[in-house]
């Protein structure tokens, strides 16, 4: 390869990791706001929990249906539309005056954080050498990560510097400068005139609905669903629950957001590695996942004091980041051939299903004053999890559901 091809490959990863991590930190918006929007609109947990249900369901049905799009007309074009949503959401949450615009903002940011994963994958597997794709893949969940990491620290600083709708309003900013920087480099990324042309004459194996009967795709989908439910506690009210159990202000407590996914994306790469090294990749999930799962079952006592919370998260967060890279090759191996786009679109919107869902259950527990609860439950989804991964292990690619 020329050093020109591989400063293209390079550059093109760094344009999709960045977008990728804008989509990220837009999953981050609201949540580090809560005790804010609920003392201004006289919001329960359960009520807020709700919009990032929302949030999160639309983008999963959309997820699915956002691949077409994407193959009809193009990567680019898509990623411009999620980021222009993304931005003007943001705004609306700004000068939102009731629940029921929050909720219709909530639409609309799901709406735009749809197309990210379909196009992010279609930009990488068309621009991006074969032998760098592993490179590629790492670093786009590396930058999902930190966006999830750069979310909380952003808006909770602008809210003690100004308010919480200065905040989110600023939050537009980061989504209408990525969109430039994108547009601005559209004849690398494909252009917006259609979709990325593929090999089309490669025979496909299977209709275009078939591979749903596959048992191996079912459980992918359960076990993307089940440990997003696990991510979404931590996302959505660990903070609160932390600032509870361990007695210390939430503008401390809302940091062990930003442990975690720091942490997490360290365990992305050192999960790269094992998955390098190993065929067992449903052996590296579970052995990560235990980990994860009983350190957040263990944090759940505050046995050892305030101290230790952040490395408990880190613990928590690196273990599920280990887990990362095999996740992602086991539903590879599970994708039949001339299926790969579509078992992808299916499976991640089990994430998508999961974290919308794992509102609703904490913040249930947490109006219930069930703080302790937040993380045994977390710890039980992390390690119910691996149930799954072991039984996508085990299913054979070519059998079909009965």
């Amino acid at each position: 390869m020329s050093t020109s091809d591989l400063k293209k490959d390079i550059f093109t990863i760094g344009l999709v990791g960045l977008g990728h991590g804008t989509s990220h930190f837009f999953h981050l918006i609201l949540p580090p706001l809560f005790p804010w929007i609920k003392a201004e609109f006289a919001l329960t947990n359960a009520e807020v929990g709700m919009l990032l249900t929302i949030f999160f369901l639309i983008s999963g049905v959309g997820q699915t249906l956002a691949g077409f799009i994407v193959d009809k007309f193009g990567a680019l074009p898509a990623l411009v539309i999620g980021l222009a949503l993304s931005g003007l959401a943001s705004l609306g949450f700004a000068v939102s005056q009731n629940y029921l615009s929050l909720i219709f903002f909530a639409g609309i940011a799901g709406l735009g954080n749809c197309v990210f994963h379909p196009a992010d994958y279609t930009l990488l597997n068309n621009r991006v050498s074969v032998k760098r794709l592993g490179h590629a893949f790492s670093a786009h969940g590396i930058s999902g990560a930190l966006g999830w990491a750069l979310a909380p620290v952003f808006l909770v600083g602008l809210t003690h510097l100004f308010d919480w709708r200065t905040a989110v309003a600023a939050s537009s900013c980061v989504a209408f400068i990525v969109l430039i920087i994108l547009y601005s480099n559209k004849a690398l990324l494909g252009g917006m005139r259609g979709a990325v042309k593929t090999d089309t004459a490669k025979p496909k194996k299977m209709e275009s609905f078939t591979f749903l009967r596959l048992k191996s795709v079912w459980l992918c989908f359960l076990f993307f669903m089940i440990s997003a439910l696990a991510f979404g506690g931590i996302q959505s009210f660990a903070p609160t629950a932390i600032s509870e159990i361990y007695a210390i202000p939430y503008s401390i407590a809302i940091l062990g957001i930003t442990t975690y996914m720091l942490a997490n994306a360290g365990g992305l790469v050192a999960g790269g590695f094992a998955a390098s090294m190993t065929n067992h990749h449903g052996r590296v999930i579970g052995a990560s996942l235990m980990i994860a799962g009983m350190t957040s079952i263990f944090t759940a006592f505050g046995f050892l004091g305030s101290w230790s919370v952040f490395p408990l998260l880190a613990v928590i967060g690196f273990g599920a980041g280990v887990a990362g890279p095999s996740r992602d090759l086991l539903v590879r191996a599970a994708s039949p051939q001339g299926a790969t786009g579509r078992v992808y679109g299916v499976v991640y919107s089990g994430l998508d299903i999961g974290i919308g869902l794992a509102p609703l259950i904490f913040g249930v527990l947490m109006d219930l004053h069930l703080s302790i609860w937040i993380f045994i439950v977390i710890g039980c989804f992390q390690i119910g999890a691996i149930l799954a991964a072991t039984g996508v292990n085990s299913a054979k690619t070519g059998t079909v559901a009965t």
